[in-house]
């Protein structure tokens, strides 16, 4: 069983707060496109959400996966997408590599004040012109004795104008590209470093996301996260944890979106009836509830798995897929059926419309998910028989 009594009290304390703490200030933070981060995060650190599964000599509680999973999936009851996707990056996309792989140097000063909530952290993959395809990133970190001198820019990050290092994936040398790159923590202050904007997203909008540029910044090579050349195995490896949390987080939104659907269409009358007692609504209703149900129990699968200390690259990609393609049939359904309403931005259906369609995209679009799924089974053109369908 992935979740036993002793997740009860640690469940029942995050959704206290969350309900006290962050659900009233939502509205307040979307039309500010920026919520408080070091504000929240720190009194999330100080509950020790912050670091579930991290080891305990860095202030982790060094629980196993399924704590950081309970986590996630209590965080998509937040009425918003913006601010758990935030929260999720902090925890279990810019900071497993560190905690798995860093010296104890590096994990001292950096891991440490991210669960305690004293930094808020981003990750620095994307580039403009490489997104999904990771391994063609531009940004280069040239050794220079002691140093990486860092050129070039990153996309789409999350936390970017608020975050005080960056875990920053760079070409480290020109060898072939799965096996040239690094993971370099970076000092958001460091000279060099240019927040450029922030972006204005379709969706999202208390979450803050940059795009930042590198020029000639110089930081040690003592910031490297384990070995030279290593990074994008790391960043793989941190992916799997970053796809499954994602899904996750999905679940209670879902089902959040399902129950005031319901709610509002009860009351909604059109020809004389409620728009709930036409047969494809609640029959469609009815068979949303149940994917949700059913992507739940593949996440949970995937998770005892990984726990198990299994390669969960086929189940957590699977899930990956599933939940963005469900966020965008369940978000556009229910929109629907509230009519002109669904249209207007004060509904919680418009923007979990909004919110729910980044789930195709960010951490590897759907189309990634797919290739690699097909590579897995032998299907794709020039891969094989399958290696582990």
């Amino acid at each position: 069983m992935l979740f036993t009594a002793d997740h009860d009290e640690p469940r029942r304390i995050l959704q206290k707060f969350i309900a006290a703490e962050i659900n009233p200030h939502v509205d307040e933070w979307e039309q500010a496109g920026i919520f408080p981060a070091h504000e929240l995060f720190k009194k999330l650190g100080g509950l020790g959400y912050l670091g579930l599964n991290k080891p305990v000599e860095f202030g982790g509680q060094g629980l196993d996966y399924s704590y950081a999973l309970m986590m996630a999936e209590e965080l998509g009851a937040i009425t918003c997408g913006g601010v758990p996707m935030a929260i999720g990056v902090q925890t279990d996309m810019a900071t497993p590599a560190l905690a798995r792989f860093g010296s104890d140097e590096l994990r001292r000063e950096f891991l440490a004040p991210a669960i305690s909530g004293d930094a808020v952290v981003c990750l620095g993959v994307s580039e403009t012109g490489a997104g999904s395809d990771v391994a063609s990133i531009k940004t280069t970190a040239r050794s220079d004795g002691d140093d990486y001198v860092i050129n070039g820019g990153k996309m789409w990050t999350t936390n970017g104008t608020q975050a005080d290092w960056m875990c920053l994936l760079a070409n480290t040398s020109d060898g072939p590209v799965h096996r040239n790159k690094s993971l370099i923590i970076v000092p958001m202050k460091t000279k060099g470093v240019q927040i450029a904007r922030k972006l204005d997203k379709l969706g999202m909008h208390s979450s803050d996301t940059a795009q930042i540029f590198f020029d000639n910044v110089r930081v040690p090579k003592r910031n490297r996260v384990g070995e030279e050349g290593q990074g994008f195995t790391y960043q793989m490896l941190q992916f799997q944890e970053e796809r499954l949390w994602g899904a996750a987080a999905c679940l209670k939104s879902h089902e959040y979106i399902i129950a005031k659907t319901i709610e509002y269409t009860r009351e909604r009358k059109v020809f004389g009836r409620s728009v709930l007692d036409n047969q494809v609504v609640h029959f469609k209703l009815a068979e949303m509830q149940t994917e949700v149900e059913l992507l739940r129990a593949l996440i949970y699968r995937a998770a005892e798995a990984l726990i198990a200390g299994e390669d969960v690259t086929r189940l957590a990609t699977m899930a990956k897929l599933k939940a963005g393609r469900l966020g965008r049939e369940l978000t556009d359904a229910c929109l629907q059926y509230w009519g002109g309403m669904g249209f207007m931005n004060e509904t919680p259906v418009s923007r979990a419309y909004r919110d729910a369609r980044l789930t195709s995209i960010g951490g590897g679009a759907d189309e990634v998910m797919l290739t690699i799924l097909c590579k897995m089974m032998g299907t794709l053109p020039g891969t094989g028989k399958a290696g582990n369908a």
